[in-house]
């Protein structure tokens, strides 16, 4: 029985750092440019950030979930300008978009 006690104590204090270990190696970077996508791409109803990437000759982009990080970073580009930057986030596809959660937005000085 207190076997079986221990056990269960360790796995309740073992997976909340499993869990945030694996959604921490699943973060990824991004460099591309940063425009607004209701501004400039005329791709979303309000002002979001999306990241462009060339990858394979094709340029995808990355729709940035509004999050403080995403927001902070918007009033440069609001209005058809871009930015050089660097972003760290998970990825996935949501409706056959690609979606990032960023966590760090650095803007790439020229």
């Amino acid at each position: 029985m207190m076997l079986l006690l221990a056990a269960g104590l360790l796995l309740a204090v073992a997976t909340p750092r499993l869990l945030a270990a694996d959604a921490k190696s699943k973060e990824t970077t991004i460099t591309g440019s940063m425009v607004c996508g209701k501004c400039t791409l005329h791709l979303t109803a309000e002002c979001q950030n999306v990241v462009q990437v060339q990858k394979d000759g094709k340029t995808i982009n990355y729709f940035l979930v509004q999050n403080y990080v995403s927001k902070a970073a918007h009033e440069p580009i609001c209005g058809g300008s871009s930015e050089n930057v660097t972003v760290t986030g998970t990825i996935k596809e949501v409706n056959g978009k690609e979606t990032m959660t960023p966590t760090k937005i650095e803007v790439k000085k020229s």
